[in-house]
């Protein structure tokens, strides 16, 4: 069984930076496209950034050139360097995962982590 485990999260004032990480735990798994969504109260799900395994990345305009999305393949990590927070960037974060088991790939989600920017 895997499970990703998001930290990171938290209140910072505008301006600020925080580094979200998310983990896949467990074993006999490649994990493969990773990425990161945020949700914020009455809007739907977006998404934030992706990289695939050999570490091509793709960003959401509205976070381009102040997020950083990079991962580390040994640890199964991905991570998230968000420079120049903005209020709307308040969001409860999950990381996503595209995970494979010999021939079959299954999709897993973290559970979330709360990041909060004050004006």
């Amino acid at each position: 069984q895997v499970q990703l485990v998001e930290s990171g999260g938290g209140l910072v004032q505008a301006g600020g930076s925080l580094r979200l990480s998310c983990a896949a735990s467990g074993s006999g798994f490649k994990v493969n496209a990773m990425a990161w969504y945020r949700s914020a109260p009455g809007k739907q799900r977006e998404l934030v950034a992706t990289i695939t395994r050999f570490g091509s990345t793709n960003y959401a305009d509205s976070v381009k050139g102040r997020f950083t999305i990079s991962r580390d393949n040994a640890k199964n990590t991905v991570y998230l360097q968000m420079s120049s927070l903005k209020p709307e960037d308040t969001a409860v974060y999950y990381c996503s995962a595209d995970i494979a088991w010999g021939s079959t790939v299954n999709g897993y989600w973290g559970r979330g982590t709360q990041v909060t920017v004050s004006s």
